[in-house]
């Protein structure tokens, strides 16, 4: 079980715990834990993708883990926060809008992207941000939610 502490969520909750759990379940992991997602509009995360990546501009989400999938298993807690996802519902709209697909894919989408990030996953390279792209689309199809 994966608890979502939605704040100031004006997206579906649902949807996110879903995106959270089949994410999980792909990864082959059973924990019980937390996450916690914010949604916010492009004006904050102005403030914030410049706070935590010194970048100007919105960006569409924002990672921020507490532990990597490899340290899980070895921390030995019952209840583990996974840690932080903030969505932009701005970029969230308008890249559903952009790629031609509902919200609730977008969404699932960038729930789905910053949960492999919570686990470790990076797209700093090639072969890395194909590798992460496969799993992502894996696990939307997974939820129905292919392209």
């Amino acid at each position: 079980m994966v608890d979502i502490d939605a704040q100031e969520l004006d997206i579906d909750v649902d949807l996110v715990r879903a995106a959270v759990l089949a994410t999980l379940r792909h990864q082959g992991m059973d924990i019980d834990g937390e996450v916690s997602v914010l949604a916010v509009e492009d004006d904050e995360m102005v403030g914030l993708n410049r706070q935590y990546r010194g970048k100007d501009g919105p960006t569409d989400v924002l990672s921020f883990p507490q532990y990597y999938k490899e340290d899980i298993d070895n921390l030995g807690y019952e209840f583990i926060s996974l840690g932080d996802i903030i969505i932009n519902i701005d970029a969230m709209r308008r890249q559903a809008r952009e790629y031609s697909h509902s919200e609730a894919r977008e969404t699932a989408f960038l729930t789905v992207h910053s949960a492999l990030h919570l686990l470790g996953y990076d797209h700093g390279d090639a072969e890395s941000e194909a590798r992460m792209f496969a799993v992502q689309e894996e696990i939307l199809m997974e939820m129905g939610l292919g392209r």
